[in-house]
C-alpha cells in the first residue's frame, strides 16, 4: 500500500515523469558504447535521471549493484553505461588489488568465475586476484560468461572505472572487498580517489560512500578522512548498532536479516557526521520485496535490476 501511496503521489507531483524517463520496459535499451571495447569517449550520454522525490517524499535511493548486473557483466564498464542509460544516479562496486598493486573493480577474490582465466592460464588455480599482475588481467575476456555480445569487455582498474562514472556524471558506492587480504588498500584507496578529484567538497558532500564488510576498514576509512561517508555492510545485533555509529553514517544490511523495528532503531543512532544513521539494503531486485523493505524504511535500495525497482517505488 505505502509504494502504491508514493507512487501516486510522485505522479501529482510530476505528470511529465514520462516524458523525461520514457516508458518503462522490463528489457532496457541496447547498450550504446561502439562495443565492450570502447574507451571513455564512447561512453553514452547519462540518461534521465530521477527527479528529486526521495527528499520531497521520503522515497528510498535506487543503487544500481555492481552496475546494471543483471542486464550486462558485473562491475565492467559496460554495467555502468547501462545503469546510465537507465537513468540511475547511483553505482555500486568491488574494489581489489593485483599482485603489482594496482586497483580493479571485481567482487569475487578469484577470476574464475566472470573471466575465462582457466583457459588463458590454466596452470595458475586457484587463480586469485592477488596473484595477478594487472597486465596479466586485462588480457582476460569479462564478458562472453554473461552473454557473447559482451565478448572482449574487460576488468577495469578503478581509474578507469571513476573516470567512466564521472563521464556518465553519476555517483558511486564504493566497496573496499576482503581488505584483510590487501593490507593497506584503504590508504590506496583514498589516494586514487583524491587523485581523480573523487574527494573534493562536492563529491564527499554527495556524490561518495565507502563501504565494506569489515568494520576494521570502515573505521581505519572514517579515521583518515573523516568527512567521507561511511557505510557498515551487514545487520549487527541491536544491542551494538551503537558502538558502530562511532565510525559509519549508515548500516547497510541483507533484506533478509532485517526488519521494521530494526530500521528503526538504527534510525535513531546518529552517526559520526551528526546525522540520522540510514540503511541500504541489498540485493532487491521483484516488486513484492521492494515493497516489503520500503514499508520497513529504508533509506536504500541496492538492487541488479535498478529499473525495476524504480519503477515500484517511483512509479516509472
Amino acid at each position: 500500500m505505502y509504494v502504491r501511496t508514493v507512487a501516486a503521489a510522485a505522479a501529482v507531483l510530476g505528470i511529465t515523469l514520462s516524458a523525461l524517463a520514457g516508458p518503462a520496459s522490463a528489457t532496457p535499451p541496447p547498450l550504446r558504447t561502439g562495443g565492450p571495447k570502447a574507451g571513455p569517449a564512447a561512453a553514452p550520454h547519462a540518461g534521465p535521471k530521477a527527479p528529486p522525490l526521495a527528499g520531497l517524499l521520503g522515497l528510498p535511493v535506487v543503487y544500481a549493484h555492481r552496475g546494471a548486473s543483471a542486464y550486462a557483466p558485473e562491475n565492467t564498464l559496460a554495467s555502468i553505461d547501462l545503469a546510465a542509460q537507465l537513468g540511475m544516479d547511483w553505482v555500486e562496486n568491488d574494489v581489489q588489488r593485483t599482485k603489482d598493486g594496482v586497483l580493479v573493480v571485481i567482487h569475487d577474490d578469484t577470476l574464475k568465475r566472470t573471466t575465462d582465466v582457466q583457459k588463458v592460464f590454466p596452470k595458475r588455480s586457484p587463480w586469485r586476484v592477488k596473484d595477478f599482475t594487472a597486465a596479466e588481467i586485462a588480457r582476460l575476456d569479462a564478458g562472453s560468461w554473461f552473454r557473447p555480445e559482451f565478448a572482449g569487455a574487460r576488468i577495469p582498474t578503478l581509474r578507469e572505472y571513476l573516470d567512466r562514472v564521472q563521464l556518465n556524471q553519476g555517483r558511486l558506492l564504493l566497496e573496499v572487498k576482503k581488505p584483510e587480504l590487501y593490507p593497506g588498500i584503504e590508504r590506496e584507496i583514498l589516494d586514487l580517489l583524491d587523485s581523480r578529484g573523487w574527494l573534493d567538497a562536492r563529491h564527499v558532500a554527495s556524490r561518495l560512500v565507502v563501504q565494506s564488510f569489515s568494520a576494521d576498514s570502515v573505521a581505519l576509512v572514517h579515521r583518515m578522512r573523516p568527512d567521507v561517508v561511511t557505510a557498515f555492510l551487514g545487520a549487527p545485533p541491536e544491542e551494538d548498532l551503537e558502538r558502530y555509529a562511532a565510525f559509519s553514517d549508515r548500516i547497510n544490511p541483507w533484506f533478509r536479516e532485517i526488519n521494521a523495528e530494526w530500521v528503526a532503531r538504527v534510525h535513531a543512532l546518529r552517526g559520526p557526521h551528526g546525522k540520522a544513521m540510514e540503511v541500504d539494503t541489498w540485493i532487491v531486485d521483484d516488486p513484492d520485496t521492494t515493497q516489503r523493505v520500503v514499508e520497513m524504511g529504508v533509506d536504500g535500495i541496492i538492487s541488479n535490476r535498478p529499473d525495476l525497482v524504480r519503477r515500484t517505488v517511483y512509479g516509472y
